[in-house]
């Protein structure tokens, strides 16, 4: 019997995201007789916070300051907000702590301002000011961190800053002579090769552009338009609401970059949605969860690690973008196989079309607001810098919303959109501030080569067990963190080793950039899967272990381009890369069937296991794995064919 939707045949789906209001728009509305000292401060805060946007804007659109200057305003200035919307203690409101720390900022601020050019001119010879007041800055981004990213990462930021000084008290190769404090408050403050570093040079240039830009670009209506043209061209097949989900969240959190705040936006809206439709509330909410933490992975923004990438590595932006792409796609043709063969497996039919957007009227209609996208793409293709080209991106935005009504952007949607631009990169820029501390740490004590020795050592010279080894790391540190600073640390420490054992340099990168992003989905501090879950109402951990399921592409794609980069257009030459793909495509399929157990109808646990060797088989380098997957597909597909299992009953949706 198929489970269908029991709609009203005329009531179309309603696909419309609620936003949650800017605070710009609350004091906007508030009467005079309402003033009082919390509403005054939050007057402060989003004066601050559009200050913030508007000083990124300007500075990439006609030139930066110089390098420390711009960093350090960008810093000072993220942390002076943190201090006045994150309180202490979470949950209570802003006290005497908070202001101390407010205070301290301005301290440090004021130095920066005045003192700029001095600071610098004592790099290598710090004094005594430069030392107490850089000590107080370390401490301030370590307590912003801890406020914004969590009580992990701050100790994390405060390890490696013990192990500056502890180093003689390590074993092995991991031990080092010690530094001075003077010299690692020199390296973290007086220069940039500490908090002020690659990490914070993304931040402080391209990356809080494009969180500006993701901003903009959704309040115009652009979120609106990939979920109406994602429902309308999937919504009506089997499985459709989940595949339109999958699609609808991927596409915003390639512009957003950060999988809970996404699954939190988008999930508001799609999750019901499938569960009324009469998905579980575990499977509603692990497809979200999957969507929105596999966005950081699809280009073309892929949030902030990739633009950390291209510094690290020296290659463009927009080419590691086009070295993503095969990846992205087969991370979510997976997902959506998975979700495609649940739904039959359950024999769930999609919503009417009448009760659907029409995809191509959404695309002459709404389709404009996809083109400040493209033109970035366009503008980076032809030379432009990612800063320069997210500059125009946002005033592309701006006057496209002005084609239509419905999306036009007045004065006040202009002001809640940098406010929420500067909001949301807090986070980040906190996290890539501590991410500078490991970043100088590493570089003052060595620990960069030792680490890389030691870790091949520990995995005996063996290629594969070190990637376990890094994955597992990866995984533990993306643990309740942002992902750029799981990969700063893994690039900084795992990346060398596995370039030594002649990893391709790219997908070295990308293998730790990978798991990073995973991570969001791996119990216990699976944030974006618990995000989900609360949305749907179910079991935290069941629903992560779910995702998990859902997302085994994530977890197996890695793997695969490490010991085949042709996957990454690495190596090889045109005939093996188009073999590769096709391979590829085809182990999707097979890979999708064997964790959902559907495969042109229902596969035992014998046909399964057979699927996914086939599915190892083709993406393994070799022609002859090649041949043998594909004679095992076909032996599986004669044998599926003329054994049909019986279709499930009705009881089985409930799971």
């Amino acid at each position: 019997m198929s489970q269908s939707y029991s709609g009203n045949p005329v009531q179309k789906i309603d696909t419309t995201i609620k936003d949650k209001p800017a605070y710009i728009e609350e004091i906007w509305s508030t009467r005079k007789e309402n003033w009082n000292l919390a509403r005054i401060l939050v007057v402060i805060t989003s004066v601050l916070a559009i200050g913030l946007s508007l000083f990124h804007i300007y500075t990439a659109g006609f030139g930066t300051l110089s390098s420390w200057q711009q960093r350090s305003i960008h810093v000072v200035w993220a942390l002076l907000l943190i201090f006045l919307i994150f309180p202490f203690r979470k949950g209570k409101k802003f006290g005497p702590i908070d202001l101390l720390f407010v205070f301290a900022t301005l301290v440090v601020t004021g130095f920066i301002l005045f003192q700029g050019d001095a600071i610098q001119s004592r790099q290598g010879n710090p004094n005594m000011t430069d030392i107490i007041l850089g000590s107080i800055f370390i401490g301030l981004v370590l307590e912003a961190t801890r406020r914004t990213n969590g009580f992990l990462m701050a100790c994390i930021g405060l390890f490696f800053m013990g192990y500056i000084f502890l180093g003689p008290y390590f074993p092995g190769a991991l031990a080092h002579p010690g530094v001075r404090y003077g010299k690692m408050v020199d390296q973290m403050f007086n220069g940039t090769l500490g908090i002020f570093s690659a990490p914070i040079y993304i931040s402080s240039t391209v990356l809080i552009l494009f969180v500006i830009f993701g901003a903009f670009l959704m309040r115009s209506g652009g979120g609106q338009f990939f979920t109406n043209f994602a429902f309308g061209a999937l919504g009506n097949r089997a499985g459709g609401p989940a595949l339109s989900a999958v699609g609808a969240s991927a596409m915003v959190a390639t512009i957003t970059g950060n999988g809970a705040a996404n699954a939190a936006v988008t999930g508001s809206f799609t999750i019901p949605l499938m569960k009324k439709l009469g998905y579980s509330k575990r499977f509603a909410a692990a497809v979200e969860a999957v969507a929105s933490q596999g966005g950081q992975i699809m280009p073309p923004i892929m949030g902030a690690s990739v633009f950390i990438m291209a510094e690290t590595t020296g290659i463009p932006y927009i080419t590691l973008a086009l070295y993503a792409l095969i990846p992205a796609i087969i991370y979510f043709l997976i997902a959506g196989f998975i979700v495609y063969y649940h739904a039959k497996r359950l024999h769930m039919e999609g919503i009417p079309k009448e009760q659907l957007p029409d995809p191509k009227r959404v695309l002459l209609t709404q389709g404009y607001l996809f083109l400040p996208i493209l033109m970035i793409i366009y503008l980076m293709i032809d030379g432009f810098s990612p800063m320069k080209a997210g500059f125009y991106g946002i005033i592309a935005t701006i006057l496209l919303s002005w084609i239509r009504k419905m999306t036009r952007m007045n004065v006040l949607d202009i002001l809640a959109s940098l406010e929420s631009g500067a909001r949301s990169a807090l986070a980040v820029i906190s996290a890539c501030a501590t991410a500078g501390i490991i970043v100088g740490a590493v570089s003052l004590t060595g620990l960069g080569l030792t680490f890389s020795r030691f870790m091949i050592d520990t995995a005996g010279g063996h290629l594969f067990l070190l990637l376990i080894m890094l994955a597992i790391a990866s995984i533990i540190l993306g643990m309740g963190m942002p992902t750029v600073s799981a990969y700063v640390i893994l690039a900084v420490l795992g990346v060398p080793a596995l370039v030594e054992m002649n990893v391709n340099v790219v997908a070295a990168h990308m293998f730790v950039f990978y798991f990073g992003v995973m991570s969001g989905l791996t119990p216990p501090v699976a944030i974006t899967a618990y995000t989900t879950a609360g949305i749907a109402g179910s079991n935290p951990s069941s629903t992560a272990f779910y995702a998990i399921r859902i997302a085994l592409g994530g977890f197996f794609v890695p793997f695969v381009f490490v010991y085949n980069p042709e996957l990454l257009l690495q190596g090889g030459d045109i005939p093996a890369i188009i073999t590769a793909l096709l391979s590829a495509a085809v182990s999707c399929v097979l890979f999708a069937g064997a964790v959902e157990g559907y495969w042109f109808g229902h596969v035992t646990p014998l046909k399964r296991t057979i699927l996914f060797i086939s599915a190892i088989l083709l993406v393994m380098p070799g022609l002859i794995g090649d041949l043998i997957g594909l004679l095992l597909v076909v032996f599986t597909f004669i044998w599926q064919r003329s054994h049909r299992v019986g279709k499930s009953s009705p009881q089985e949706i409930s799971g």
